[in-house]
């Protein structure tokens, strides 16, 4: 244990931290305290920075990862040494899934143990950035207090460079702690770099799209993350093209939109609908498991794939690969498309007008063709008929009681649990960058701690987390975190008595379940003992105590006993 006498403070390597993370317009910081790290959290007393402190290290990484998605900026993350550092990895893992722009900063043993020397001091890892190399975007270290400004601005600017993602930075103890001879940081610069399109892949993939007969686009969670929205509808509907989205990028198109194919993606029906396409335009998505439904999408006509990570570009599938940022390419895309669309509408030699897509007219010879706008409407009414011939009528009613209840602008962050599974394919966020889950890297516990994040970026609006009873027991520790800082978040507990989605896959896999039955709290008395009002409901009562909840200031906790069950996959046996 060290012990130490107050002195008056001179400026050290902490202050270095918080000068620069403030230059680089940072106005809020996750973490939680710990020995090593105690120059930087004691220069936060001296800063203008918010601080918001959570009870375990994961859940702050998970509420900074929710805090960057909801304001498409960088969320500087403070941690310890060791323990402290290591237990942000899961959290980490899902910022990268998610492309979240986290920028986590722990500290390290005294710049004398560092290499391996195996000096046993506290905390004292062989190589503790090793372990995050193959999580995050980029790994950093500090080793004097000259180098932490530059070393932060690093760090930030990989951290929001296309595609966003995670970053790991770490600082010795007694570089924290030294007196800095660094004049104190009032400027400095990061600037992310943009990922633009070659012009020839624009033309190549606009030849493609308007030329084809069944246009059809996948927006995944690119789309949200780089605020594409308004060019990804743009372009549908010159193309007339049907959109749907994954669950990543729920929002990213108008669920109500004639166009809209919304996003059932573990749905055959849907899979189909993509595969009959002649192109196929992937935005932001790499195709992966959930977005194929678990690698069952067979292409039978062409792809074209906008994508900002490298590594997923064609990594599932050829196609005709555009390596960009999605807003831009799309705005190239809409530009190049809307440019030929003129040329080719222009009059004829004849002097009449030739019909255009956009006017629906049949193309010779097909005229038992049903339009996008019918093709859409015929697809959902199938996936309706399949999911109410299953008898999943509970389900359906606290799903639908869950979005009477959320008010339109509000943000929903989601556990891994079978409700937020319903609200992947069948939830409407109504608007973009609404809805938040733990889909990419898969991992309990996001639900709660993410909201808290949330709301701290937007304090004025409620904020809705949803898990189930095995996910919860995660993060109820940050209950004390919700009431610390009055956000108004308001936690849906559905209590089904262990893990539900286990259960069923074992059951159906194995004819029996193990180890996925839960001794479980009051929780209701538990979240009252936390100074948090709670009520347990019923799905009868679910939409108006949730509703209830969310309209009251401050935190609140609504537990839902209930067992509920999964639309049958369609994807086993294929």
């Amino acid at each position: 244990m060290i012990t130490t006498t107050p002195t008056q403070h001179r400026r050290n390597g902490g202050d270095l931290v918080v000068e620069s993370l403030a230059a680089l317009g940072a106005g809020t910081v996750f973490g939680l305290p710990g020995q090593h790290a105690l120059g930087v959290f004691d220069a936060l007393r001296r800063s203008a920075l918010r601080y918001v402190g959570l009870r375990v290290e994961n859940n702050a990484g998970f509420a900074a990862d929710a805090y960057a998605r909801t304001t498409h900026g960088v969320a500087p993350l403070l941690v310890s040494t060791g323990p402290g550092a290591l237990m942000t990895l899961a959290a980490l893992q899902e910022a990268a899934a998610g492309s979240a722009a986290v920028l986590a900063i722990g500290s390290q043993v005294p710049l004398a143990g560092m290499g391996g020397g195996r000096h046993g001091y506290l905390h004292e890892l062989t190589d503790q950035s090793a372990s995050f190399r193959g999580v995050v975007k980029s790994v950093h270290t500090a080793r004097t207090a000259s180098q932490i400004p530059s070393a932060v601005a690093a760090a930030w600017e990989s951290a929001l460079s296309t595609p966003h993602g995670p970053v790991w930075l770490e600082i010795p103890q007694d570089v924290l702690l030294a007196e800095a001879d660094v004049p104190p940081v009032t400027e400095l610069a990061a600037r992310p770099k943009e990922l633009l399109p070659r012009p020839e892949l624009i033309a190549a993939a606009a030849t493609r799209l308007t030329e084809a007969g069944r246009p059809v686009i996948l927006a995944g969670g690119g789309v949200v993350r780089a605020g594409a929205e308004a060019e990804l509808l743009a372009l549908a509907e010159e193309l007339r093209a049907p959109v749907a989205t994954t669950f990543g990028g729920k929002g990213a198109f108008p669920w109500e939109h004639p166009l809209s194919l919304r996003s059932w993606m573990e749905d055959r029906y849907t899979t189909a609908f993509l595969e009959d396409a002649d192109t196929l335009l992937v935005v932001g998505s790499g195709l992966g498991e959930l977005s194929s439904n678990y690698h069952t999408f067979r292409p039978r006509g062409r792809v074209v794939q906008i994508e900002a990570d490298l590594g997923k570009l064609e990594s599932n599938h050829a196609a005709l690969g555009i390596h960009a940022d999605a807003r831009a390419a799309l705005a190239a895309l809409v530009k190049e498309v809307g440019e030929r669309e003129a040329r080719e509408s222009g009059p004829t030699e004849d002097g009449e007008a030739p019909t255009s897509r956009k006017s629906g007219a049949a193309t010779p010879g097909a005229g038992h063709t049903p339009s996008p706008e019918a093709a859409v409407s015929d697809l959902l009414a199938r996936v309706r008929d399949r999911i109410a011939g299953q008898h999943l009528d509970l389900e359906q009613r606290v799903l639908a009681s869950v979005r009477d209840a959320l008010p339109d602008g509000a943000v929903s962050c989601w556990d891994m649990t079978i409700l937020a599974y319903w609200a992947w394919s069948a939830f409407d966020p109504r608007r973009t960058n609404a809805l938040h889950s733990a889909q990419g890297a898969g991992g309990l516990g996001y639900g709660f701690p993410a909201a808290l994040g949330a709301a701290v970026a937007d304090p004025a609006r409620p904020v809705l987390a949803v898990s189930g009873d095995g996910g919860a027991m995660y993060s109820i520790a940050e209950l004390a975190t919700a009431r610390q800082y009055d956000l108004p978040v308001t936690w849906l507990i559905v209590d089904d008595g262990g893990y539900g989605i286990l259960r069923e896959y074992m059951t159906d896999a194995f004819g029996a379940a193990t180890a996925t039955e839960l001794t479980r709290p009051d929780f209701v008395a538990l979240a009252e003992s936390f100074g948090v009002p709670a009520v347990r409901t019923s799905p009868e009562q679910l939409r108006t105590d949730l509703a209830a909840a969310l309209a009251a200031p401050g935190p609140s906790v609504v537990v839902l006993p209930a067992q509920l069950r999964m639309f049958a996959p369609t994807h086993l046996g294929s």
